[in-house]
């Protein structure tokens, strides 16, 4: 039998860090999740992560060889190989994971933030195969952004290019987690959109069985639950943040003239409750020239392998790029 080539993706949250392996059609071979303990510093992880993919590996050693690995991570720097005093982990100043790794593992390593790694998993397996121009999405705890281009990941000049969430709502608008005010984030995201209802509940006097639920418990799926029952608070509010979304999409638009924009992520899991509030404010403000052009798609990769697939279509794109020189 012969032997198949597999990638390592590596997924790095706040809470758990989880890992597969990968073939390069985009089939996981297995999942594993170890607690990060964000409270450690990242050797501690590092070498965590070692002994637990050593030990999943074994069994498959026979029938898998392990060709590269692929990091997914907050304030990762793909240039760098770092991750630079990330949000939700106690690691201080820049960390050089991908040296890390490379005490363990003599392989090809590389590390970008989980936005680009969702790109890459896209073009590679899911929603943008075939697409060279196309700009994703991920509405989480709050908006990241991956920007292809031409076929090619962009990153700018230091490695952190693709900041959509950051840009300006309202400069006298929320405040954000990065200590600026106003940005899309604070809007379009998970917590975004609790916050809007929170804000909708204090100045309408609609019947909503969001009343009945402590802010600190709300989340963007009891939301999207009421909405689809029809509760007016709750539709309002993906209207509300659809039409926001739908705004400043129109302006990545105009730089980057995309073939497609992907929705990814918990709060893309709505639907129809915050796709078609966004395409039609896409639609309005957009420059004619770029209207019914531009897709709004849902994301293609597998429910539940997602992150560990980006963080393997990193490495593999690599990979593909070095074989083709």
């Amino acid at each position: 039998m012969a032997v198949i080539d597999v990638t390592l993706g590596v997924d790095i949250g706040g809470t758990n860090t989880k890992f597969g392996f990968v073939d390069s059609a985009g089939k996981c071979i297995t999942e594993k999740s170890i607690p990060t303990n964000a409270h450690e510093p990242a050797e501690n992880l590092i070498a965590r992560l070692h002994e637990n993919v050593d030990e999943t590996m074994r069994p498959l050693a026979g029938a898998y060889v392990l060709r590269g690995i692929g990091i997914g991570a907050p304030n990762a720097n793909f240039y760098r190989g770092t991750v630079e005093n990330p949000p939700n982990l106690n690691w201080k100043g820049v960390v050089n994971v991908v040296a890390l790794v490379r005490k363990y593992y003599d392989l090809p390593v590389a590390v970008t933030n989980d936005a680009n790694a969702a790109a890459l998993g896209e073009m590679l397996y899911g929603a943008a195969k075939g697409l060279k121009n196309f700009i994703v999405i991920t509405l989480g705890t709050g908006v990241g952004s991956g920007i292809v281009s031409s076929g090619e990941l962009v990153y700018g000049a230091d490695g952190f290019a693709g900041e959509i969430g950051h840009t300006t709502v309202d400069p006298n608008g929320r405040e954000c987690g990065c200590g600026g005010r106003g940005h899309l984030e604070t809007y379009a995201s998970a917590t975004g959109i609790c916050r809007t209802v929170g804000e909708l509940l204090a100045i309408r006097r609609a019947e909503s069985p969001l009343r009945n639920i402590a802010p600190a418990d709300l989340t963007s799926k009891m939301i999207a639950d009421a909405a689809g029952k029809g509760d007016p608070i709750a539709k309002e509010a993906f209207e509300y943040t659809g039409r926001i979304l739908g705004m400043k999409l129109a302006d990545s638009v105009a730089h980057l003239s995309p073939e497609a924009i992907i929705l990814f992520g918990g709060l893309a899991a709505a639907g129809a409750l915050i796709f078609d509030p966004t395409q039609r404010s896409l639609e309005e403000y957009l420059l004619s020239i770029f209207r019914n052009k531009v897709k709004l798609l849902p994301s293609g990769l597998t429910t539940g392998d997602t992150a560990v697939l980006g963080a393997s279509a990193l490495i593999w794109n690599e990979i593909l790029k070095q074989r083709k020189q």
